[in-house]
């Protein structure tokens, strides 16, 4: 199993929960990083509505993330400054990774719901972890809309996922968010590092004043970032993991098709919704991981007694 952090303590606290909050950026660089964004800003081509998806099955878009920016020029430079003021402090966390996705999260007030969510999958999650670095440039508070996670709920649940690709815990969203979410008050400078299997979610904000965080998702190093996308209309029963360059994410209206696309492999898919039961019984079942070494186990026997 590869390592994710090089802190012992922190890595297994993480595989536990699927996520950490550590000290992360200083004061000064808190206030740069505001600066620049503001700066930028004018340079920003737009959010891409659901109705500029092209896509049918496109939701509502209640956030305003660098990712779905219409002028990837505006994403690439976003990406250099979050990444090369985030990667001396990630590379003294984490174990050998690299930033693929950076996005500055706007919450203005009254409004930035995001919904209950797991993150897309950006890599075979049997065979490593990704994450995302969560940092406030701002107190995040409950009133202001921060981050709240389901712990232990990583790498328990939709393992195949993408913008086009029904959620098994779609149906069970509202019981999710009222039952089962933990609110992670996090001071700016703070980070919080989760596997973005994890199942989590931010409300609105409440206050006068804005709330502004970064995002930066990596992944390991020796491993092909990936994206599974579904043709929804032309087969509803299957899923093509497609192996994807870092350049994918800038360019890519991630609802569309892709053009050309390096299939890994195709993937059988059920379109089953799980009860609220069966939620907090898989909380506690095993991960991924864990499936792949027990069919490993299982499959060696059955040579080995053969």
């Amino acid at each position: 199993m590869r390592n994710i952090f090089i802190d012992s303590n922190i890595e297994s606290k993480f595989r536990k929960d699927g996520y950490v909050k550590v000290p992360f950026i200083n004061a000064d660089e808190v206030e740069i990083l505001k600066n620049l964004f503001f700066e930028t800003l004018p340079q920003s081509g737009g959010q891409i509505t659901s109705g500029e998806t092209g896509v049918e099955q496109a939701n509502f878009i209640t956030y305003d993330f660098t990712f779905i920016d219409k002028n990837p020029e505006y994403k690439r430079l976003v990406f250099k400054i979050i990444s090369e003021y985030f990667k001396p402090h990630m590379d003294k966390l984490l174990d050998n990774y690299r930033p693929i996705i950076a996005n500055y999260i706007r919450k203005q007030s009254d409004t930035g719901e995001v919904p209950l969510h797991q993150n897309w999958a950006f890599a075979d999650e049997k065979l490593c972890s990704t994450v995302s670095i969560w940092c406030p440039l701002v107190d995040s508070t409950i009133e202001n809309g921060t981050l709240q996670v389901v712990p232990g709920s990583h790498k328990r649940f939709g393992e195949q996922r993408g913008p086009m690709i029904p959620w098994e815990l779609e149906g069970i969203k509202n019981d999710i968010i009222k039952n089962h979410l933990v609110p992670l008050e996090t001071k700016a400078g703070e980070c919080v590092i989760l596997d973005d299997s994890i199942v989590h979610y931010s409300a609105i904000n409440n206050t006068k004043e804005l709330r502004l965080a970064i995002q930066l998702i990596c992944v390991p190093n020796g491993f092909p970032s990936i994206h599974y996308y579904m043709d929804y209309q032309s087969n509803p029963n299957e899923i093509q993991m497609i192996e994807v360059n870092d350049d994918f994410y800038m360019e890519f209206n991630p609802w569309k098709k892709v053009e050309t696309p390096k299939i890994l492999k195709n993937v059988s898919f059920l379109n089953k919704q799980i009860s609220e039961q069966e939620f907090i019984k898989k909380l506690t079942g095993p991960t991924f991981e864990n499936q792949v070494a027990k069919d490993f186990w299982f499959k060696f026997k059955q040579i080995f007694h053969a």
